[in-house]
């Protein structure tokens, strides 16, 4: 082909990605927020399930620890894919099969992409944090058993706040994998950067141009995220000196 040849169509393949910017840009950004967005929801109520099931983890209760396992291996036994499709299009339909009524119960992109990520990242974050309460020496809960703290109050003073040192960096590394899994949320129709990207294929036609500009807005907004986590390990780990 020779070097002007390749010049040519390195000049063309760059005007077709400005084209794309320039036409498409406030849409994919706007995608790009959805798809922040769908990640922090999964990841708030993934905190709250992660932080019951991890808790239930570490007691010495048997049946607590049974549920705990329950729920984990169940969950990470499923891929993200199915669980989106059960979520989105099983349950509405089971709860209309059982409920005689006039209204079908529905469930939004948004509803189920949310639930689905929040069970899927509780899953992880469930292992994440008793991971974390168990790295924690256990002389630190006996001493403040000893004090006359109850146990959940021991857990939740002394305990969690140890261990929160060594869970944060996981957390961010768990939230970077959620930011990733919200593209599989495309298959529900979820308005997110991989969904919207598709149209704007569809459109344009220009594929290795349009998925070229998608795979930079993922690095730029992990890569951010990724300094984050450095910068929160580094000050962690000063305070321990």
């Amino acid at each position: 082909m020779g070097f002007y040849g390749s010049f040519s169509i390195e000049v063309e393949g760059s005007f077709f990605m400005i084209k794309i910017i320039t036409r498409y840009g406030q849409l994919l950004l706007a995608a790009m927020q959805q798809t922040v967005l769908l990640a922090l929801c999964g990841l708030f109520f993934a905190c709250i399930l992660g932080i019951f099931f991890g808790i239930l983890g570490v007691t010495k209760n048997r049946f607590c620890r049974a549920v705990n396992r329950v729920f984990v291996d169940a969950i990470r036994g499923v891929p993200m894919i199915v669980l989106a499709y059960f979520i989105y299009f099983g349950v509405p339909a089971f709860i209309n099969n059982i409920v005689a009524s006039g209204s079908k119960f529905t469930l939004s992109a948004l509803q189920a992409g949310t639930i689905c990520l929040a069970l899927n990242c509780g899953a992880y974050m469930s292992e994440i944090i008793r991971a974390g309460i168990q790295s924690v020496d256990k002389g630190q809960m006996e001493a403040a058993r000893s004090l006359g703290l109850p146990w959940w109050r021991a857990m939740y003073r002394v305990v969690m706040p140890q261990a929160i040192r060594t869970m944060i960096p996981s957390i961010i590394n768990q939230f970077i994998i959620t930011l990733k899994d919200t593209s599989i949320l495309s298959i529900i129709g979820f308005p997110e950067l991989v969904n919207t990207a598709k149209n704007v294929v569809a459109n344009t036609f220009m594929t290795f141009e349009t998925w070229a500009i998608v795979a930079v807005m993922y690095l730029v907004v992990i890569e951010i995220l990724t300094v984050i986590s450095r910068v929160l390990e580094r000050r962690l780990n000063r305070g321990r000196e």
